[in-house]
């Protein structure tokens, strides 16, 4: 990565200002609605006074703190584990309904729960999940204009970069943040409406192309994946339902659809570690049939990938499949960020679960079942896991006709 002109305060704020700028798109009137962890502050603030400079009539800010997420798993009683803030969820939902915008910033321990009860940790999960899902369900159907950006963190740094001292690991955290989300460069909003129109332009291609499934072969992988009826290729910045154009992740490399549920056949081997609420799990190789994964094993973290696939039915199928080149700037820094906002951008990948119904033609109106039915998977989870690589080629099917579409993890 480049060393940056700039200093640590001006790129802080160039990212907040990108954040609401570019990934947010606010408009003048519209609510803010923040969550993040409490050593995020230093960037809330600044993200705040760019929002209120950009029209927002007002940011409400809801905090998180580690430490007092493992008070709950050290002493809480047994029965609390299935409770969550639903009074909360409900309220987030009724703003967007409302027309707020919704910003998450990440940067939490990765391994915050390591060592805590399992059992606990999925409990909590899934009452979690079901609360939230009125709100998630208009963030993955694309109603409202929302945004999710990183923030730098000791404990995040230091599990990144174990090997060097705590304040050289925050450093080259930011480092590559700043750096990832398009910030250190002369005019990041300019960068950024370059980038989407080449995310915008492989998108337009695949649309037009209206392939059938992607037949992902390499190491440990053969496997088909059939899309979705009436599926829609989607990347970068986008018009949400309110009419808003936003970018909902910074970073972003990715262009992804939503696959058919029942139309995925074949083995797939992961090519990096997932992180999932605090436990590594990698090497994970899974058969499908029929849409369904019918064999799943990990060399690492076997027992909690086995957990999440029992989350629900939706849990053994897929609800994304998204196409990343190997040469992307994340997968180029060589950094594995233990962060699904960073990771999942390093390599193409799949999503356990919830399928995005933006990715869909007209889907508005359809029911659960006729979204089911054009192949959109529901779940209570959206877990992404990466499987591509520089030893991945990726053809696109169309009537039975293979088009080459990515050759040794590039773009043909």
């Amino acid at each position: 990565m480049p060393t940056s002109s700039f200093t640590h305060d001006q790129l802080l704020d160039r990212l907040a200002e990108v954040a609401v700028r570019t990934g947010l798109n606010i408009t003048p009137g519209q609510q803010l609605v923040i969550t993040a962890g409490l050593e995020a502050v230093p960037l809330i603030r600044r993200i705040t006074t760019h929002a209120y400079k950009a029209g927002a009539s007002l940011v409400t800010t809801l905090y998180q703190d580690d430490e007092t997420t493992l008070a709950r798993f050290h002493h809480a009683r047994e029965e609390s584990f299935d409770t969550a803030a639903g009074w909360l969820a409900n309220g987030m939902a009724e703003a967007f309904r409302n027309g707020a915008a919704r910003m998450a910033i990440t940067g939490g321990n990765p391994t915050l729960l390591k060592g805590q009860n399992p059992e606990h940790i999925s409990r909590a999960s899934r009452a979690s999940s079901a609360a939230h899902r009125p709100a998630m369900e208009l963030i993955t159907s694309f109603d409202i204009n929302w945004n999710i950006i990183a923030c730098a963190t000791p404990a995040w740094a230091q599990q990144v970069f174990p090997h060097l001292p705590e304040d050289e690991a925050l450093a080259a955290l930011w480092k590559g943040i700043f750096h990832a989300s398009r910030v250190d460069v002369a005019d990041p909003v300019a960068a950024w409406a370059e980038h989407n129109k080449t995310l915008h332009a492989r998108a337009a291609m695949l649309n037009d192309a209206r392939f059938d499934a992607l037949h992902f072969t390499g190491p440990g992988t053969d496997l088909t994946v059939g899309l979705a009826d009436g599926h829609l290729w989607t990347g970068g910045a986008e018009a949400a339902g309110n009419g808003v154009v936003c970018n909902p992740n910074i970073p972003t490399e990715e262009v992804f659809t939503t696959p058919h549920c029942a139309r995925v056949e074949g083995t797939v081997s992961s090519t990096k570690p997932l992180f999932h609420q605090g436990s590594l799990i990698d090497g994970i190789q899974v058969r499908f049939e029929k849409g369904r994964i019918v064999e799943a094993h990990a060399q690492k973290g076997e027992d909690v990938l086995q957990r999440i696939l029992e989350s629900d039915e939706g849990a053994r199928r897929i609800g994304e499949v998204a196409l990343v080149p190997h040469s992307s700037p994340i997968s180029q820094s060589g950094i594995l960020y233990q962060n699904t906002l960073f990771d999942e951008n390093a390599a193409c990948h799949i999503a356990l679960g919830q399928a995005y119904t933006k990715c869909m033609i007209d889907p508005e109106g359809l029911s659960e079942d006729e979204l089911i039915a054009r192949g959109a998977n529901h779940s209570m989870i959206h877990i992404d896991w990466m499987i591509g690589s520089g030893e991945i080629d990726i053809d696109g099917v169309k009537d039975g006709q293979h088009v080459p579409l990515m050759r040794a993890g590039e773009w043909v």
